[in-house]
């Protein structure tokens, strides 16, 4: 019994609560952030640039080739040596573009966080009902002397 007690207090501890909930809300975060960068920002990049998707541009560093053949052809290609750069730079821009889009969101999440501090400094805290009391004494005292 002494096991499963053991385990029944790390499993409900909060920090697995707290790494359990986080890798699901970062799950569901992460297809959020899939969708705006496939949906919203690479549409708006093909427009501009037309399609970023350079993953059949590559090197034959040895072997015979058709020229301009699809890489996965090319890879079918028995003893062809192969540089394939051109799905590093789909990769590459594709994770640009997601930092970019992220820092955008993290930026104006912290720009409204901000708001919100400098609408709750600039209201005067209210008195508590003890410092509300202790005025009240005081001006009583002021009013006899």
């Amino acid at each position: 019994m002494g096991f499963v007690k053991e385990f029944k207090e790390f499993a409900i501890k909060g920090n697995v609560m707290d790494l359990a909930i986080g890798v699901i809300i970062g799950g569901a975060f992460g297809k959020i952030i899939d969708s705006v960068v496939n949906d919203l920002v690479m549409p708006l990049v093909a427009a501009i640039i037309g399609k970023p998707d350079f993953s059949n541009m590559y090197v034959v560093l040895r072997g015979a080739v058709p020229q301009g053949a699809a890489l996965v052809d090319a890879r079918k290609v028995d003893g062809a040596a192969i540089f394939a750069y051109g799905n590093f730079i789909t990769v590459a821009i594709n994770f640009i573009l997601l930092a970019l889009v992220i820092f955008m969101m993290v930026k104006a999440i912290n720009s409204m966080k901000r708001k919100e501090e400098a609408v709750a400094a600039a209201a005067p805290p209210v008195p508590t009902s003890e410092e509300v009391l202790l005025t009240e004494i005081r001006d009583l005292l002021k009013v006899k002397s």
